[in-house]
Parts: C-alpha cells; structure tokens; sequence
C-alpha cells in the first residue's frame, strides 16, 4: 500500500521522506535557539506591558492581572513544543515565512501614522522571529567545521537570556510596585527610569534579525535551483502571492484587529503558501506548512492576554494622539489654539 501511494505522488526522486531537512541535532539545537528567542521577546513584552499598565491603575488596573508571570510548568512546555516545531520546519519553508513576515512588517510601518504605536506587531511576529533564528543559524553555519559545538554554545546562551528575562518577569510581578515605591532595588530602579526604551531596544533587534535572515533567506532558497529560469519559474508566482497577502493585510489594518481577526489572518497567510507549494513546491514544503501553521497558532494563544493588553493600550494612544492634535488646532480656523490670527484693526493701525 505504503510503494502505491509512493508511485503515485509526483516528483518521487526528489522528494525526501525524512522529516528534519538536516542533522536531527543540528534542527533540535537551531529549533531550541528559536524558541528562546520568542521566549525572550514575550518576557520583554511582559514586563513593558506590566508597568505600562502600573503607570495608569485606574484604567489598566483590570488588565495588570492578566500580565503576572504564567507557572513554571506552562513555561517549560511552551518552551518544548515551539521548539520541536520550529525543529521540523526545514529552512526553505522558514526562509518563506521570514520573507513574508518582512514585507508585511515593512508595509505596516510605513503605513502606520506617525505618533500612533503597534505594539501588536511585535507579539504577531513570534513564530516568524524563531523562522529567522533558525534560517540565520542554517546560513551562518553553513559548512562549519565544528557547527553542532557553535549550535550548542549558541542555544546555551539564548536558554541563559530567556532564565534571566523570566526572573526578570517573575521579580517585576511580584515587587516592582513595592521597590519603585521604596527605591531600594537596584533592578526596578533601573525599570522605572527606562521601561520607555523596551520598545525602541526590540525594534533595533528585530531589524537586525530581520535584516541577516532576509539575506539567508534568499540563499536559502535559491541554493536549490540548478537554473535561472527554474528560480523563475518559483519566484514569480512567490511574488504574486506576497503583493496579493501584503495588500490584504493593509485592508486589515484599517480596523483594530481582534483575536479572530488575528487567527484569520494566519489562515489566509498560510493558506497562500500552501497553495503556492502545491503549485511549484515539493510535497515535504507542504507538511512544513502545516506544521508552521501549528505553530503560528500556539504562539497566538500563548499570547492572547498580552494581546488583548496590546490592543486596549494602542486604541488609548491613538485616542489621545487625536485628542492632542484636536486641541492643538482650531476646527474653524485651522490655526493652532491660543494663537488666533490678528484681527484686521490692530494691521490698519499699525500701518
């Protein structure tokens, strides 16, 4: 039964039947370095949003609870599952992801208008930040010599960083508003001074990451042609389905997307890249994709209450951004309050 189906489904010499696209250590180290990287960036997130909401009790005061810090056992099972499957997903499928997610990423910021923040954004890029982790490690370490060791230290040092950001979460919901009060702890002292600049430092680290996974990205999937019009013949309907996916998510933007909304965008975001790998991709591609849809998913509702926290403090800004704009301007002169224009005797007299 099992050589009939195999007979069946096309391109058998080049399809590849094992799951893990390269050594099975290097996917679980590469995939455990991922999955400490959105470990890392939720915990950040964590702690701006907890304090964000300390700054005004009496609107946020309902949503703090919801941003103390998740059990011990919930945290080391997240940690497992996006690690395996960010293991599994092979680096041509990652490398889609990332480039997707980085134009998508562009197209929101110019869009977005200025003094407005998004700070949904960089909870909804989770499972493309492990992709660009993994597709880095796999064009960084390409051909090293001692590339499992380099994996190793390197997936020592994001599990470092990710104990260090849940203690740090674990300290800020339990005795941050106690010491910011007492000015005794060396840690809050430093938080209440620069929780602002959370934001700005995740910005600087995405770009980066972003930037270096783009190019291996690329490598990554071109590494694979034996021709340029093959790599036509894959990139052509690839940039299709992105202009079609990137203006889709502009119309989305209009509105300030709810849970379902988010979980939809997912779906019809990997619903593209489904269809395209069945058009001119392999049938290995197609069960990464099922597999990323997974994980894009876990990661959602991972951080549904971080979410929910995102989307109440962002409509709060932009209202007091028009609020600041309508004081500042006057609806029947267009000039700013407080400045009227001088009346016509004062010029006659002062001619």
């Amino acid at each position: 039964m099992l050589s009939f189906i195999r007979s069946w489904l096309p391109g058998l010499p080049s399809f590849q039947w094992s799951i893990l696209s390269t050594n099975p250590i290097d996917s679980v180290l590469q995939g455990l370095t991922g999955a400490c990287g959105i470990s890392v960036l939720c915990n950040l997130m964590r702690v701006y949003l907890f304090i964000k909401c300390l700054s005004d009790p009496e609107r946020l005061s309902a949503q703090r609870d919801r941003l103390r810090s998740p059990r011990f056992f919930t945290e080391i099972l997240h940690l497992c599952v996006l690690s395996s499957i960010l293991s599994v997903v092979g680096a041509r499928v990652g490398a889609l992801v990332v480039l997707e997610f980085s134009l998508r990423a562009v197209s929101t910021m110019l869009s977005t208008r200025k003094g407005s923040q998004n700070s949904q954004l960089f909870l909804l890029c989770q499972y493309s930040l492990g992709c660009a982790l993994t597709s880095s490690l796999s064009f960084l370490q390409e051909g090293a010599p001692h590339r499992t060791l380099s994996l190793l230290l390197g997936a020592g040092l994001a599990g470092l960083l990710t104990w260090h950001t849940q203690a740090l979460v674990r300290h800020v919901g339990t005795m941050y508003e106690l010491h910011s009060k007492q000015r005794y702890c060396g840690v809050c002292i430093t938080l209440l001074t620069c929780w602002h600049d959370i934001p700005a430092l995740l910005t600087t680290a995405l770009k980066i990451t972003f930037a270096v996974a783009g190019m291996a990205a690329v490598y990554l999937i071109n590494k694979d042609f034996l021709s340029t019009s093959e790599a036509m013949r894959f990139w052509t309907p690839l940039t299709i389905c992105y202009t079609l996916l990137v203006i889709y998510m502009q119309e989305e933007q209009q509105q300030n997307p709810s849970e379902q909304m988010a979980l939809q965008t997912v779906f019809v975001r990997m619903g593209g890249l489904l269809i395209l790998m069945l058009t001119v991709g392999k049938w290995l591609d197609v069960l990464h994709i099922l597999v990323s849809l997974l994980g894009e998913v876990w990661c959602l509702l991972r951080a549904r209450a971080m979410l929910e926290v995102c989307r109440s403090q962002d409509c709060s800004d932009s209202e007091g951004v028009y609020r600041r704009g309508a004081e500042r301007w006057s609806p029947n002169t267009g000039s700013p309050r407080g400045h009227s224009p001088p009346s016509p005797s004062i010029e006659a007299s002062s001619r």
